[in-house]
């Protein structure tokens, strides 16, 4: 299963709904969701690897009306596996990450993770008492997310893929992205572009 072409099956899926957000984790998940179609309810993290987990939980357990999705990659969620206690501490229902999972660093330079070399994170997930779940092909992962946006979770969704490396990069304005999002999700907040300080 390409990356890219998994993520567009997301995008799809949930597409009806524009307000549904969708968190995506630096580097090449970020680029995939750009590609797959960029709209306001799109939150690009930039600088904070192995975050994004956290972020959406964060959003889920704040906004519990929204399914809050999280594109995440192995390696990112392998910094912070921790995000997952704290998912199966707080149980929050509305929470899906979905793992990119391409056994490698992709975004500098495709250095194997730990998944390469047998690192479970469908196990590690379930051992934190999340509903967890790992698949390889296109009509699994549909099933999944068809699953997981009509039942309870938290769910993990351990995707397997192949690296896709599209060349079409969200826009790089930190502010403009949290501005959009915030605007999308229901929550606006006052501009700060151009805003002084003091």
């Amino acid at each position: 299963m390409n990356r890219l072409d998994a993520t567009r099956q997301l995008v799809a899926a949930i597409g009806h709904d524009p307000g549904t957000p969708i968190i995506a984790s630096l580097g090449h998940p970020a680029y995939d969701l750009f590609a797959a179609g960029d709209r306001p309810a799109n939150f690009y993290t930039w600088g904070s690897m192995g975050l994004a987990s956290s972020i959406g939980l964060g959003l889920a357990l704040a906004r519990p009306a929204l399914r809050v999705f999280v594109v995440d990659g192995d390696g990112s969620l392998l910094m912070n596996l921790g995000s997952l206690a704290t998912m199966g501490w707080t149980r929050p229902e509305n929470l899906v990450l979905i793992v990119w999972d391409n056994e490698g660093y992709g975004t500098t330079g495709g250095q194997e993770t730990a998944t390469a070399h047998g690192a479970d994170l469908e196990a590690a997930a379930r051992a934190m008492g999340l509903s967890a779940l790992t698949v390889r092909v296109e009509k699994e992962f549909g099933a999944a997310i068809a699953r997981a946006r009509t039942t309870p979770g938290p769910w993990v969704i351990v995707a397997k893929v192949r690296e896709s490396g599209p060349d079409t990069k969200p826009p790089l304005d930190c502010v403009f992205i949290k501005q959009r999002f915030m605007a999308a999700i229901g929550t606006p907040e006052g501009a700060t572009r151009g805003a002084s300080i003091g």
